[in-house]
């Protein structure tokens, strides 16, 4: 349960939240533009080099994504716990937590890894194609060894985003898109005297890219004059088994609700592929659209996560609620712009990902179109299921929203969309009113769940 025994700071008027929120909302927006930024340039230089490197690079690097969002509920974990300490002024719980979770992500990594090195007759199992599982794998190999580096650039993220450093963040993710390309570029084609690896080259610059990022971090936070005082890499061999325990009860419910949201989308790609070629191709575009517009709730969802564990370390539940309250509006704004523009721009959002001379141009486009009217339906449930998620997460109530998330994504989601899509007959547009019925249901639970939990007064 919410502890009220602190008392409160100073009250913060609307304008106050808003300010806030957006100060250290916007660094994290743009930190996970660029991230995805990350994905875009590595599909589309593999799209240049060949099909089935191509095939084999969305392949592994959707694989990994998954896996990797299961492991991130570590990282997640560190940051209201670290919000939490720093408003009650506990410099040495601020290290315990973000250490312990440096720890547990260099454990999930390396017991992951054999999963990675034997990811072909995985592959194979799930119905690839052989020189496409045998490409990923080859790829799984390489790019599995960032994968300790990518879970501790993320909890470093988090730290310094629980300390209101997200300026560093958003930089050096930003940073990482150009020498991605340029590594790319390099590495996939062969040029500028580099051997042509093609997929491996691509594999090569994501594992490059996040050891750079971690080194970078990680100086940051030993290094800046106004971090040094948390010591956070001091005796960093030493254990720290309640802080240990304490991460992995917040941060194992966190990953495996993310597994159930990227397992909604995953499972809806399948389906998809049942319906048709041209449905399929069409859903991706209209995905990649949506996933980009999602990354601005993401962002706000974060830092609500921040200036939430922090209200709640000091006890101040006026100021929860009413920052909670302006967060929800901001969000709800974004949604509702993003509507507007789904419904009345969708072929020129469309286009931009279809050759010209597609055959199947016209096709791809009314499908895509129609997917992003149901899109426009579910923006405002996927903002509100993550915003809630966010502040779920900065009480440190990880585990009921975990099994809330898991029936609406699993147990309403995908078999409704199955239903509309096919004994219904709707096809692609029905499969995509499935998600938006498990989104609904996710957002309303999750939003019911953080407000009955709410003290009625801040009073203590």
């Amino acid at each position: 349960m919410i502890s009220a025994s602190a008392p409160p700071p100073a009250s913060q008027s609307a304008t106050d939240h808003v300010r806030a929120t957006l100060a250290l909302g916007l660094p994290l927006i743009g930190s996970h533009v660029a991230q995805f930024g990350l994905h875009v340039t590595d599909t589309i230089m593999l799209g240049w080099y060949g099909v089935v490197p191509l095939a084999a690079g969305v392949l592994g690097a959707s694989s990994f994504f998954v896996i990797f969002i299961m492991g991130s509920g570590f990282a997640k974990a560190v940051m209201p716990m670290v919000a939490n300490a720093q408003s009650q002024g506990d410099e040495v719980q601020v290290r315990r937590v973000a250490r312990m979770g440096l720890w547990l992500s260099i454990l999930f990594g390396v017991l992951i890894y054999p999963v990675f090195w034997w990811s072909e007759a995985i592959l194979l199992a799930l119905g690839q194609a052989p020189d496409v599982s045998a490409l990923g794998q080859d790829y799984l190999r390489v790019v599995g060894l960032g994968m300790i580096p990518a879970l501790l650039v993320m909890v470093l993220k988090s730290y310094l985003a629980a300390l209101e450093r997200t300026q560093v963040v958003l930089w050096v993710t930003v940073a990482a898109v150009p020498l991605n390309v340029a590594i790319n570029w390099a590495l996939i084609f062969g040029n500028w005297g580099a051997p042509e690896l093609g997929v491996m080259g691509a594999a090569i610059a994501t594992v490059t890219i996040q050891v750079l990022s971690l080194l970078f971090l990680c100086g940051y936070a030993a290094l800046l004059p106004s971090l040094r005082r948390y010591q956070l890499f001091l005796r960093f061999w030493r254990p720290d088994w309640g802080a240990f325990a304490a991460v992995f009860r917040l941060g194992w419910p966190m990953g495996l609700t993310g597994l159930a949201e990227s397992g909604l989308f995953q499972a809806s790609a399948l389906m998809m592929g049942w319906i048709g070629t041209v449905e399929l191709a069409a859903h991706g575009i209209a995905l990649e659209i949506t996933a980009l517009t999602f990354m601005v709730h993401v962002g706000l969802s974060n830092a609500v996560t921040v200036r939430t564990g922090g209200f709640a370390g000091a006890g101040n539940y006026a100021a929860m609620r009413l920052g909670a309250k302006v967060a929800i509006a901001l969000s709800v704004a974004v949604a509702g712009l993003t509507m507007v523009v789904f419904l009345t721009l969708p072929e020129p959002l469309i286009s931009v990902f279809i050759d010209p001379e597609e055959p199947a141009r016209g096709v791809i486009l009314a499908v895509g179109a129609s997917l992003l009217a149901c899109a426009a339906l579910f923006q405002m449930a996927d903002s509100m299921q993550v915003m809630a998620l966010g502040l779920l997460a900065g009480v440190q109530d990880t585990r009921v929203p975990m099994i809330y998330a898991a029936i609406s994504y699993w147990l309403i989601g995908i078999p409704a969309s199955y239903v509309l899509a096919f004994p219904l007959g709707f096809g692609a547009v029905g499969l995509w009113l499935g998600l938006v019925i498990g989104l609904a249901c996710a957002a309303v639970s999750l939003m019911l769940r953080f407000w009955s939990r709410l003290p009625a007064t801040s009073a203590v």
